[in-house]
């Protein structure tokens, strides 16, 4: 598996980590007391030898296979047998090794291939029970259950057994090659089968109280407002000098969608830590006392996603017209220059990116002929037949970034002759009308592991594709892409997979962003991650400065 290289960290200013490349790029809540008391705030920072994070989105739940946002609480609490780390290459959590052709833990079996393996020694749940490989076992057959509701159940099919011959070796046997296995299922987190066998996982305590085996174990979580972790003291992991994580007693999560708020907090000192910074907020951080900013590598992209049972979208004319209505200097320009243009659904800094990839340039001539074409005439907003060129447009409520990037994409929409106008969401119902559909169009960011799995996004029977897109030679093509372990194959399907989407625009790449930190300068041992499993898988590490 190629990596990231990301480069170091500077001294003084804003710490730059995005030139970043898979080859080796540049080679180098608001309230104060969160219910613990009745009006004094939290007391974070070195004399409690507490952080308080910020998160800029609601939690659906703290079920790590359930959740439709990325599950920064759920990386300190749950633990996978394997997690990428800083440099986006995966590493062994609660197995002993990453399984490989060369060491023996990937072995060909005909079409498919098997798996194996070997758990670490002495691991316990939050509750104390021993952590074994029927832990891992039941994992497989409660995500796949058709019963459970899950966010994603990618890579459940494609194992056909599971064998456990002793509580610390799990077999796993594929009914076909899956290169992608490590970004998949058991990467997320592993249930716990003494706590939830025989129980309905859509509507478990577990989903509000995770047990997991991580570095820290969940306390309280009151909805829209916050999350409460302290130290796990029977955790597995030591540091170099034989001492037992991790370093903190407690991390807590303060639910702050409002970007202005966060930088009030911020400032007061009530915040210690924030790892998806609204830009709009971030340059007026810099200079504060005692926070430093980092510019971290993410693997995300922003996309206009177009649903295909609205008549008007369905037409490919119109979803080409609407892409060469879309500027994006305005877009980077408006979100403080921080994300950089994209002209294909793979981000650049993957080796299977086609730089000849057809480009859609921005030419709002061409898209009101292309419109006019079609048959929508008229001044003002366009309509063919008496129907207008009207959409609801979805995004994100409070995601300061997702909606100043609507603004600008509706006044560029607004040139050409379609109306479009803001539906936002937030929380669970965001999520629910982006996975059914519930939109005309939508702007969204998706952020992936280390191997993308795109069918997730583009497949007729994707689990992220609400669009109702569906391209028989598309899912044969990703299909190929993600049932080979041969490079050079998986490289020629990419390809092939951008020329589809390129034609049949079921989204419109747009930008690439990078994650902006907020931290205080104190705060030491942290590492950004730019994949779907951020930077709280090393939250074990994180300390105050002495």
């Amino acid at each position: 598996m190629s990596s990231i290289s990301i480069a170091g960290i500077d001294s003084v200013g804003v710490t730059d980590l995005a030139t970043v490349s898979r080859r080796a790029l540049l080679a180098g809540a608001g309230v104060g007391a969160l219910g613990l008391s009745a009006c004094g705030r939290v007391r974070s920072g070195r004399a409690s030898n507490t952080v308080v994070v910020g998160l800029t989105y609601d939690i659906d739940t703290l079920n790590v296979y359930s959740t439709g946002f990325l599950g920064d609480v759920q990386a300190a609490v749950v633990e996978g047998l394997l997690a990428p780390d800083e440099h986006a290459n995966y590493v062994p959590v609660l197995a002993t090794e990453v399984p490989t052709l060369e060491n023996g833990g990937i072995v060909l079996e005909g079409t498919g291939m098997a798996i194996t393996y070997k758990l670490r020694p002495g691991v316990l749940w939050h509750d104390g029970r021993p952590f074994t490989s029927a832990d891992v076992a039941f994992t497989w057959r409660a995500v796949k259950n058709p019963a459970f509701i899950a966010e994603s159940k990618d890579g459940t099919e494609d194992i056909v057994a599971i064998e456990t011959p002793d509580p610390l070796t799990v077999i796993c046997r594929y009914k076909t090659v899956s290169p992608t296995f490590a970004t998949t299922l058991f990467t997320f987190g592993i249930l716990p089968r003494h706590l939830l066998e025989g129980v309905d996982l859509n509507t478990a305590p577990y989903n509000e109280r995770p047990i997991g085996t991580g570095p820290f174990m969940v306390t309280a979580f009151k909805r829209g407002q916050y999350v409460l972790t302290e130290r796990f003291p029977g955790y597995w992991r030591r540091d170099t000098s034989g001492k037992r994580l991790p370093y903190l007693d407690k991390l807590i999560f303060k639910i702050i969608p409002n970007s202005n708020t966060l930088l009030t907090q911020i400032r007061s000192g009530e915040l210690d830590l924030v790892t998806q910074t609204p830009y709009d907020q971030a340059k007026q951080m810099h200079g504060l006392p005692g926070v430093e900013l980092i510019r971290a590598p993410l693997l995300s992209w922003q996309h206009l996603d177009f649903n295909f049972r609205n008549p008007a979208l369905a037409d490919p004319q119109v979803r080409l017209a609407m892409a060469h209505a879309i500027d994006r200097g305005p877009l980077i320009r408006a979100q403080g220059d921080f994300p950089a243009a994209i002209t294909s659904p793979v981000v650049p800094v993957f080796d299977f990116y086609d730089p000849n990839v057809t480009k859609i340039a921005y030419d709002p001539a061409k898209a009101r002929a292309l419109l006019e074409a079609a048959g929508y005439v008229g001044k003002g907003v366009r309509a063919r037949n008496g129907v207008p060129l009207r959409f609801r447009f979805l995004a994100q409520a409070g995601k300061g970034n997702d909606e100043l990037a609507q603004q600008v994409i509706i006044a560029q929409l607004k040139a050409i002759g379609i109306d479009a106008y803001a539906d936002n969401k937030t929380g669970v119902s965001y999520r629910q009308a982006r996975y059914t559909g519930a939109y005309v169009i939508n702007y969204a960011t998706w952020v992936t592991g280390a191997d993308p799995i795109y069918s997730r996004f583009y497949a007729t029977k994707g689990s992220n594709n609400g669009q109702g897109y569906s391209n028989p030679k598309l899912d044969r093509v990703l299909q190929a892409m993600e049932g080979t372990l041969d490079p050079l194959e998986r490289r020629r399907a990419a390809f092939e997979m951008q020329r589809i989407l390129m034609h049949d625009l079921p989204s419109v790449p747009l930008t690439s962003n990078v994650a902006v930190v907020v931290k205080r300068s104190a705060l030491d041992g942290f590492t950004p991650n730019p994949t779907n499993m951020t930077p709280f898988v090393g939250s074990a590490f994180w300390r105050w400065r002495a």
